[in-house]
């Protein structure tokens, strides 16, 4: 039996590790960032709306992608089968169309506002920006350990938080988009906690060393600025155009 490294630094009860997560989310999520402010105090133009719109769901048509990634890596069938269901939450229920899936509820979302689906699912003018910070994640589910593509996805804790004032702001400020656009943030409330809390629990269970931990929290960082900068490309293009009047 090899002898322990008595110098090892001691691995943090879990409530510690969440703790410290939940210190990097407060300050790191985009939550605070100032383009989700401007959002939520229904500040942005119908174009900025839209430009949003666009580039996010570059993002959101990346998800399942990332999470085949991610169930490649998981050692279990059991793993695997609750896996799964990530992406059926986006690109739909086995033996159906997709209309059931999140992509689909983002595609309407976008014609709430005005986008055209097929401009949508071209990707016609989404922004470099948005393009690096997508590849850099699915690279990142591609290439990282079983341990640090899960614990990537603990921003889904704050996900059910941001949706829920997502959907009260957009109710308040920006009534000309239709109701049915709204109906992806509302199915993500319970999504992205139950998703949040699986994470969680491989997390507790993976992560037995402080150097694992460690590999969380860097982990989490590292999708905080994957989200920082996708709205930094948004918001630097629609300072570029300047304020887009409303039509």
């Amino acid at each position: 039996m090899p002898a322990q490294d008595v110098s090892a630094p001691l691995p943090w009860p879990d409530p510690v590790l969440d703790e410290r997560l939940h210190t990097l989310g407060e300050r790191r999520y985009h939550h605070r960032h100032p383009f989700n402010l401007r959002m939520h105090e229904g500040a942005l133009t119908r174009a900025e709306l839209r430009l949003w719109v666009l580039n996010r769901f570059h993002y959101q048509r990346h998800i399942p992608i990332k999470d085949a990634l991610i169930l490649a890596k998981l050692p279990s069938p059991e793993l695997r089968r609750a896996w799964i269901r990530r992406i059926q939450d986006h690109d739909g229920a086995p033996g159906g169309d997709g209309r059931d899936g999140g992509i689909e509820r983002w595609l309407r979302l976008g014609e709430a506002v005005g986008l055209d689906r097929d401009a949508l699912l071209s990707g016609e003018g989404v922004l470099p920006g948005v393009r690096l910070a997508v590849d850099g994640y699915v690279g990142f589910c591609r290439t990282g350990s079983a341990l640090e593509a899960v614990a990537s996805s603990l921003t889904e804790l704050y996900a059910p938080e941001l949706m829920a004032t997502r959907i009260a702001a957009w109710e308040r400020h920006y009534p000309w988009v239709e109701p049915e656009g709204l109906r992806y943030f509302q199915v993500r409330v319970g999504q992205g906690g139950r998703d949040a809390e699986e994470a969680l629990a491989l997390v507790h269970g993976w992560a037995r060393t402080r150097d694992d931990q460690e590999r969380v929290l860097a982990a989490f960082t590292f999708k905080c600025e994957v989200l920082w900068a996708l709205l930094d490309a948004v918001e630097k293009a629609c300072e570029l155009s300047g304020a887009a009047p409303d039509d």
